[in-house]
């Protein structure tokens, strides 16, 4: 059982908090060799809890907590697939807040591991309905109902809070720091709450950077005007059209097969020892996708959202691969 702390406590940002965003750029040599191009690589991985999401539950509750939504009663709810889930889990704890994450069968283990090591509660929504928007679509109507049989509970709704895109005004800073004025000439983006997508893109409309996005999207997401279908890999794509989407916000967009994001996790690895997970391997592989349509040498950053770790047992798993997909899924040489 966790103990509140008086509200006075919820406003300190010392701690592991702290850190939260300051994540290193670095040149990923032996790729950019293979690719003909210049690409380095934001390494959110390296955030405290072990993602991206960590900037979006910071800013989401920190405001949320400034402006009176948020106080040392409150019960914060969620649906997540998981690493926005330890993020929110990671600010609760530090903050003890009570948080109920609700997530879906196909949260990793490690994922759900995590959540529950910061002493958050895990809520579980059953099989896919034959609805539209399938487990997202479930997991966001299991919140609705916990808000409404919970007094003094908050949802910060990564989905259509406008502080999730506001989270990425220092990463953007950070690339524009790295890569000078006019930044890099692409930076490859995995889509799924839209969050970092809208963030960054109005970043380079405001500050007329030359850079274009290209949106990174998974086959069987309805993000790009496909149907959605089941997928495997949580994290990336998405069942139902966030309120934060719009198809301007990226310059160029391409849909990836689950199988080459592993490809392309397992390629990350061979040629630059970066154990990353499913989204970074999407990125991987449609870089390699799109680089004949790329200048020779073209700057590209790309985003390394989360660690491999909680992957262990699927992406980097010869056996669940063989299980799932057809034809062998290969090391690199």
């Amino acid at each position: 059982m966790i103990t509140a702390k008086p509200a006075s406590e919820l406003q300190d940002g010392v701690g592991i908090l702290s850190v939260i965003g300051k994540t290193p750029i670095i040149r990923l040599s032996r790729l950019s060799k293979k690719f003909g191009l210049d690409v380095h690589a934001k390494l959110e991985l390296l955030n405290p809890s072990g993602s991206i999401k960590d900037r979006a539950a910071l800013r989401m509750l920190s405001c949320a907590i400034a402006d009176g939504r948020v106080g040392a009663g409150t019960t914060i709810i969620e649906s997540s697939s998981g690493n926005l889930g330890v993020g929110l889990a990671q600010f609760c704890r530090y903050h003890q807040l009570r948080f109920i994450c609700v997530v879906d069968p196909m949260a990793t283990q490690p994922n759900l591991a995590l959540i529950k090591a910061y002493g958050a509660e895990i809520d579980m929504v059953g099989a896919v309905a034959a609805a539209e928007g399938g487990y997202l679509q479930q997991r966001i109507a299991r919140v609705q109902a916990l808000l409404a049989s919970i007094p003094d509970s908050y949802w910060p709704n990564q989905y259509a809070n406008p502080e999730n895109p506001n989270s990425y005004m220092d990463f953007m800073d950070d690339v524009v720091r790295a890569f000078g004025a006019t930044g890099p000439d692409y930076l490859f983006i995995a889509a799924s709450s839209c969050g970092t997508l809208r963030g960054c893109s109005e970043y380079i409309k405001q500050h007329q950077l030359q850079t274009r996005i290209v949106a990174v999207d998974a086959v069987g997401s309805v993000l790009y005007g496909s149907a959605g279908t089941r997928r495997l890999i949580p994290g990336h794509g998405a069942g139902r059209v966030p309120e934060l989407f719009s198809p301007s916000l990226a310059d160029d967009s391409i849909q990836i097969s689950e199988r080459d994001s592993i490809q392309g996790c397992r390629d990350l690895m061979e040629h630059e020892a970066i154990l990353a997970g499913g989204s970074s391997g999407a990125i991987v592989a449609a870089i390699e996708h799109k680089r004949g349509t790329l200048r020779p040498g073209a700057s590209c950053l790309v985003i390394l959202a989360d660690r491999g770790d909680r992957y262990i047992d699927t992406i980097y798993s010869d056996r669940w691969v063989a299980e799932h997909f057809t034809g062998e899924v290969t090391i690199a040489t």
